[in-house]
């Protein structure tokens, strides 16, 4: 470590304000976060009080999508890492650019956006339908809404949405099986019958989907939802592995417990309701598609989601409770995403009408 601060005190000057490299100073900065410590420390009293930082709190929840991620790899080959590079690559030139127009520090934020992003598309999309998503979400999602923490949306879910009304042919066409042989004859899957029963359905979403399946009257077995051998986004097919990130995001403390409860306890209770009081499809429609990955890891993302306790519970209940009933009631098979993002911009008025009663029942017991 202290031959890395050498060599950063070294070149530091050449990104002084009177320094050659001065405009990129916030690439400089990025890099000293990465590798080191930050050196600044409080001289007098308030301390800090809480070490979950940004660049600790970044961390953790790339962490948390390990097992999502070797999952992916996993089940749909190496081809899922070269999406995320270019994700990260393409996503991060757009962060570069707008922090030394603006000459702002680059925030960490966008290393899980770059993680996340790939990890809710096909496995066989295209890469360069990876790199325009991506810029797509991050200019449009975040940088104009004025960066990092100021963003009404989730970026990754943006870019998403865009890509599936600008390419929904070639989304459709960018669908795989994950390997079928990944678990034996302990989780047999009939393939033949899963694609014969979804060939005619009529959706942007691809036929060979578990959701589309049971359109059409075809329910993938639930140890298949639950372990991953089922076709979809590279990052949402195995619940197991989405349930154990984000219960170790919640176990730190870094997830909201009341979103998460709110989100799955609502697409719970409505999916129930609308299946006649069914516990087996209300656990089958839980599993199946993005509500795993959407309720742990982009619900409770930070910025674009309620502060107040109550209005996370608010929150989480209009992401739930629209979920199921888009997946249920429309022509379209899943409802995850514009669900979230419908509660993206319920979180500002959420937040307000909540503190306004708090602030009303303070007074009227002063």
């Amino acid at each position: 470590m202290k031959l890395v601060r050498d060599v950063l005190d070294r070149f530091e000057p050449l990104f002084s304000e009177r320094g050659v490299f001065r405009r990129f100073r916030p690439v400089f900065d990025a890099g000293e976060a990465i590798l080191l410590s930050p050196l600044d420390r409080t001289t007098v009293a308030p301390h800090v009080r809480d070490p979950l930082d940004v660049k600790r709190y970044m961390t953790l929840v790339i962490v948390a999508l390990m097992p999502a991620l070797a999952a992916a790899v996993y089940f749909f080959g190496l081809r899922v890492l070269a999406m995320v590079i270019v994700s990260y690559v393409a996503g991060g030139a757009v962060e570069v650019l707008f922090a030394v127009v603006r000459r702002e520090e680059i925030n960490e934020g966008f290393l899980v956006t770059g993680l996340l992003f790939p990890l809710v598309l096909p496995p066989a999309t295209p890469l360069w339908m990876v790199a325009v998503g991506v810029a797509f979400g991050v200019l449009v999602g975040k940088e104009l809404f004025g960066g990092t923490g100021r963003n009404l949306f989730n970026p990754a879910l943006v870019g998403r949405i865009f890509l599936v009304l600008a390419y929904p042919k070639t989304l459709a066409d960018s669908w795989l099986y994950a390997r079928p042989q990944a678990f034996g004859d302990v989780l047999p899957m009939d393939l033949d019958a899963i694609t014969a029963a979804t060939q005619s359905a009529v959706d942007v979403m691809s036929s060979a989907t578990p959701l589309v399946a049971a359109k059409n009257g075809v329910l993938v077995p639930l140890w298949n939802l639950f372990f991953g051998t089922v076709s979809g986004s590279a990052g949402e097919t195995s619940a197991a592995a989405l349930m154990l990130g984000g219960l170790f995001l919640l176990f730190v403390g870094v997830s909201s417990w009341r979103t998460v409860a709110a989100t799955l306890g609502a697409f719970a209770v409505t999916t129930f309701a609308l299946h006649g009081g069914s516990f087996h499809m209300t656990l089958w429609h839980m599993l199946a598609g993005g509500l795993m990955i959407g309720a742990f890891f982009m619900a409770t993302d930070p910025v674009s989601s309620p502060m107040t306790k109550a209005g996370r519970v608010a929150y989480g209940a209009i992401i739930g409770v629209s979920s199921a009933l888009i997946r249920n009631l429309t022509g379209y098979v899943e409802g995850v995403m514009f669900a979230i993002l419908l509660g993206n911009i319920f979180a500002p008025i959420l937040d307000e009408v909540f503190i306004n009663l708090s602030v009303r029942r303070l007074r009227e017991e002063g």
